[in-house]
């Protein structure tokens, strides 16, 4: 039958364990079917081991059994125990941290530096020691953009940024309260000092580096003397203008200035390019009139020696030296003529022929271009007849009145 049907003798709840009823007639103990405990009283027995430990009176369960008799005394400083054990607990693992490879962790205890931490996981007591992390390899940068007064009282407009790093994190956290605040102050002054000693004209043209250097030195002196642990990376000029009122006839003097630059580039072009050329014309002249004077000497020394040898031939044989010498002039001087004069018998006419037309029918084999004279076969013969007598006479051209000239 149902395990709840009226009249039952017996009942069997499956939610109290199997029938087992605490307190009623005496506390038996039902059949042996054995299930879950309940959870109000599992709740109970907790309760009582927790009271047991603190020292209080533990109950036992069952309506007729009653309360149990006199426990144990309750210890006070048991629950301040437990709850000082956890709090330490607690209080130990919040110490532990963890240090990124980029930082650097500034240990300081009760406000005084005690050490810098390196990246891994490390571990400090928590409200004794204060960790403030430092990111040592980010690249920061700062932009300021001021006016002031240059070196020959103009104002100017100076657009500068920097870059840096943090090099040394105990500077960087302790030596000053506002790092930042110090770097921009620190370079408003190093800008203001380096343009207060420089004309204007130098700082919006060709001085911008010199500038930028300048005031990067004289900066990074200021952080070093202040202890702030900042290293500058870079500086940069980014802009240098006039003011506004006068910019329009400063731009005007930037390009007259870069026209006359322009223009002596170009006549220094020219020069370069002409002064080499002149040099070695002048030097091919030296040379040309170097070797003239080299060759005109040579000759006049060569003609000197043969003068001196024809002397010396010539006071030997003084008449056959003068026929030769009269000769040698009349061959000299007539041989670059072409043409020959003959002079013949009184009773001949003087002829002159034209030798280099003779010469040039001679080499074409005896036909002369159209534009040549034919000569005439007679004249041919007489002219062979005249050479004939000539040289017969020749051995007595002392004696004779012919005379026959070759020249030119």
């Amino acid at each position: 039958m149902a395990w709840n049907e009226p009249g039952g003798g017996n009942q069997h709840d499956p939610w109290s364990g199997g029938g087992r009823r605490g307190g009623n007639g005496g506390g038996g103990k039902g059949g042996g079917n054995q299930g879950p405990p309940d959870l109000d009283e599992a709740l109970k027995k907790f309760q009582n081991k927790l009271n047991g430990m603190l020292g209080g009176r533990g109950k036992r369960g069952g309506n007729g059994g009653g309360s149990g008799g006199g426990g144990k005394p309750r210890n006070v400083f048991a629950l301040p125990g437990l709850l000082l054990i956890v709090a330490l607990a607690i209080w130990a693992a919040s110490g532990f941290y963890l240090v990124d490879q980029a930082e650097r962790g500034v240990v300081l205890r009760f406000g005084k530096y005690q050490e810098t931490v390196t990246p891994g996981l490390q571990w400090n007591p928590p409200l004794i020691d204060d960790v403030r992390m430092v990111n040592v390899t980010r690249v920061r940068s700062i932009t300021q953009t001021q006016s002031m007064l240059t070196q020959d009282e103009n104002i100017v407009s100076v657009e500068i940024s920097a870059q840096y790093q943090v090099a040394d994190p105990r500077g960087y956290v302790l030596n000053v309260r506002d790092p930042e605040l110090s770097l921009e102050n620190a370079l408003n002054s190093a800008l203001r000092h380096v343009v207060g000693g420089t004309d204007m004209i130098d700082i919006l043209t060709s001085g911008r580096e010199i500038l930028g250097s300048s005031v990067n030195s004289r900066l990074q002196s200021y952080l070093d003397s202040y202890g702030t642990g900042i290293l500058l990376q870079t500086l940069n000029i980014e802009s240098t203008s006039p003011p506004d009122a006068v910019q329009d006839a400063f731009d005007d003097v930037i390009r007259a200035r870069e026209d006359r630059q322009r223009t002596i580039n170009e006549a220094m072009a020219y020069a370069n390019a002409v002064i080499p050329a002149a040099q070695g014309q002048a030097q091919r002249i030296v040379e040309q009139g170097q070797g003239y004077r080299e060759s005109v000497v040579a000759e006049a020394r060569g003609q000197a020696n043969r003068f001196n040898a024809l002397l010396t031939q010539y006071q030997d044989a003084p008449a056959i030296m003068r026929e030769r010498l009269y000769l040698d002039t009349l061959s000299e001087v007539y041989s670059g003529t072409p043409k020959v004069m003959v002079d013949v018998a009184e009773q001949s006419p003087l002829m002159v022929l034209p030798m280099d037309r003779l010469k040039r029918s001679g080499t074409t084999g005896g036909q002369a271009s159209d534009s040549d004279t034919q000569l005439d076969p007679q004249l041919l013969e007489r002219l062979r007849n005249i050479q004939s007598s000539s040289s017969s006479s020749s051995s007595n051209s002392s004696n004779s009145n012919g005379i026959r000239r070759e020249g030119r």
